[in-house]
């Protein structure tokens, strides 16, 4: 049975609303003449035709088609453009990348210093910014990214040289910024489940994850082949559970408690009481049966309805 818990507060249009500080997540910055063709050449998303007003969610894949990074990546100008990732990931990440620059005009460097990344939500969102999900504006020194919204409330990322001042506006508790994050159904990549996933598992061939028009990289054969040939045995779901649990932990169903049916990729304490998280699963476990965190006695879980559609033919 599908259910929503009930929320004391944050139906309240002003407690999603506020700025926090994004210190968790990092910045790869790729400069030169050839730095969208590079990451063209090993995303899963396009980058040769993006353009200044936009943004991208990709992830980036091993040999496998197993996911080894996420991120949302926009162009600062033609030459250089961030990739806003996981701060966990950053330095295995930009180190792989490294490794197929080979005679491309592209620099790769750790800019997490450089740059600063704030979180927008509701009321903190500029009106300037384009309503479509995954849209750039540019204010000043500063891109704002449109992020999938959540709970009713708009979200974005500011990124900003440091020391620009950041946008105005009440402070967002880390931890709510997160819950909404959880609920929007879009999971950033952490250390805890590194090679995991190929991108349907997260079901990022439906919110905007994956270009199956584009030419080649690392891992296309296996992620085209897992949309095209037969159906997908593995999706991400939006759940609520009334214990802790944590982000890698596996999750059982009722039918089998020595083999693990999935996976917890990303929680965020509810604001009232429990952990929300986003979850990839068998979906045959997910269709009816009791489901725990961690074994049989774990946490329970309870599906939430997903706040996007899925994509079942591209």
């Amino acid at each position: 049975m599908i259910h929503t818990p009930e929320i004391a507060h944050p139906a309240q249009a002003a407690t999603l609303s506020g700025v926090t500080p994004l210190t968790h997540l990092g910045v790869i910055r790729v400069e030169g003449a050839d730095a969208a063709s590079f990451l063209h050449g090993q995303l899963t998303q396009d980058f040769s035709l993006l353009g200044l007003s936009e943004a991208r969610l990709a992830a980036f894949c091993s040999a496998k088609g197993r996911m080894l990074a996420s991120f949302t990546g926009f162009k600062r100008s033609p030459e250089d453009i961030l990739l806003v990732s996981s701060r966990d990931l950053l330095a295995a990440t930009l180190k792989r990348l490294s490794m197929f620059v080979l005679r491309s005009k592209a620099r790769l460097s750790d800019a997490s210093e450089i740059f600063q990344i704030v979180g927008l939500a509701g009321s903190a969102v500029p009106p300037g910014l384009p309503p479509a999900t995954w849209s750039q504006w540019r204010e000043d020194q500063a891109s704002v990214v449109r992020l999938p919204a959540a709970e009713g409330a708009s979200r974005a990322l500011w990124v900003a040289p440091a020391g620009e001042s950041a946008p105005p506006g009440a402070v967002l508790p880390g931890p709510l910024w997160d819950w909404l994050s959880v609920r929007s159904g879009v999971a950033t990549l952490s250390q805890p489940v590194v090679e995991a996933f190929v991108p349907q598992m997260l079901n990022y061939e439906s919110v905007g994850g994956v270009n199956f028009k584009k030419g080649c990289y690392p891992g296309q054969e296996v992620v085209a082949r897992s949309q095209f040939r037969g159906t997908l045995k593995r999706r991400a779901y939006v759940v609520h559970a009334d214990g802790a649990i944590s982000t890698g932990q596996d999750v059982f169903h009722e039918s089998d408690a020595g083999q693990p049916c999935g996976t917890v990729v990303e929680v965020a304490p509810h604001p009232d009481e429990g952990f929300d998280a986003i979850v990839s699963l068998q979906v045959s476990a997910a269709s009816q049966g009791r489901l725990n965190v961690g074994g049989a006695e774990g946490p329970e879980l309870t599906l939430l309805p997903l706040p996007y559609p899925l994509l079942d033919d591209i």
